[in-house]
């Protein structure tokens, strides 16, 4: 008889890890209070503009969403100053990626993934067949002329994370447009904003005034972040309209849900939520700044939402013990360094509780 077989592409897929959830930490330990600084959520939550939407919209899920995002695009287009047919809206900035390399990528060809980075890249890339080559970090920034040295003749996709999960760190516009430059017009970038809305640094790139100029550019970003709805999953990819016909082309018809596009129209125009969540962000940032230089950890200052942390230990024993006492921190042994850690920024009372329970432990 003959053996139902899987795809060998799959087969070298690693499942993603996600942050541990503080529902399943309680039950495992017994403690209730346990806090998450794991996965890059917004403390402050959701607008609630989003929370009215959600609740105005509940008695309409007996029918099937727009499928074609009119009125979220639509209020995308106004607020970036671009066309609607520039925006494909995704079940969040991962479905995205995934579509990215299923419309363009074809067994054999090259993805070029900084490393570390976003897992999904490498997961999207193996889906489809791609072989990925990997270009270390150069002291946990991207190193753009290690990643064009890398082009040939089968490079398909090259993914750019800015700011770079997990090491918070950025490429400037200079050295964007330097390395756009010596891209073949072949080759598809991505860039991955994810953490756009939280940059300060003044020369980072704004990456919308390439759009015209670049065919080959795409750029992610996403509601899961300061806008606080990754509970939803919405995301959304900018780039040419042909990129954008293409990569649409393998969308499914009703791929976000019809609370997730309410909730993110109305987190849009909740201006003063998105400020307020900044500006945590940035007393949170400061004062752990303070905290770790007084612990002694090495830490990489961040344009995003957490910080890449040294500990000179190992990271999952900290990661146990930390969590024991009611604090869950992501480990840096997924990305491939085992004595980091990866903190999230919390609200001021989460950011003390951290370290006292960092103090704690180490």
């Amino acid at each position: 008889m003959r053996e139902l077989k899987c795809r060998k592409e799959i087969l070298d897929i690693k499942p993603y890890v996600p942050g541990k959830p503080i529902e399943e930490a309680e039950r495992e330990l017994g403690i209730k209070g346990i806090i998450k600084l794991a996965s890059n959520e917004n403390p402050l939550g959701p607008s609630p503009k989003a929370l009215k939407a959600l609740k105005e919209n509940l008695h309409k899920i007996f029918m099937y969403p727009d499928g074609s995002c009119y009125y979220l695009k639509r209020d995308l287009a106004e607020k970036l100053g671009i066309e609607e047919e520039n925006i494909l809206i995704g079940n969040g900035a991962d479905e995205t990626i995934k579509l990215a390399a299923e419309a363009y990528l074809n067994p054999g060809e090259e993805v070029i993934i900084p490393s570390p980075s976003f897992s999904e890249y490498e997961f999207a890339a193996k889906l489809m067949g791609g072989k990925c080559v990997f270009s270390p970090l150069k002291d946990f920034r991207l190193d753009l002329d290690d990643m064009a040295e890398k082009i040939n003749d089968k490079t398909k996709i090259i993914y750019l994370c800015n700011p770079n999960n997990p090491t918070g760190t950025i490429f400037h516009r200079d050295e964007l447009e330097t390395f756009l430059n010596k891209v073949h017009p072949g080759v598809l970038v991505i860039v991955d904003e994810a953490y756009y809305e939280y940059v300060v640094h003044e020369s980072y790139p704004q990456t919308l005034d390439f759009i015209s100029q670049y065919p080959n550019l795409l750029i992610l970003r996403t509601f899961s972040k300061i806008y606080g709805l990754a509970g939803v999953r919405v995301g959304y990819a900018l780039g040419s309209g042909d990129l954008i016909d293409d990569i649409n082309r393998v969308r499914e018809p009703f791929n976000v849900n019809m609370l997730a596009q309410a909730a993110a129209k109305a987190a849009l125009k909740d201006k003063d939520h998105v400020i307020k969540s900044k500006e945590i962000n940035e007393e949170g940032k400061k004062f752990l700044y303070r905290q770790l230089d007084e612990i002694g950890l090495a830490y990489w200052p961040t344009e995003a939402n957490f910080i890449w942390v040294d500990l000179k230990r190992n990271c999952r024993d900290v990661f146990e013990k930390m969590m024991s006492k009611g604090v869950i921190i992501r480990t840096g042994d997924i990305f491939g360094h085992d004595s980091f850690i990866r903190i999230t920024i919390g609200d001021q009372e989460q950011n003390e509780k951290l370290v006292r329970v960092l103090k704690e432990v180490l």
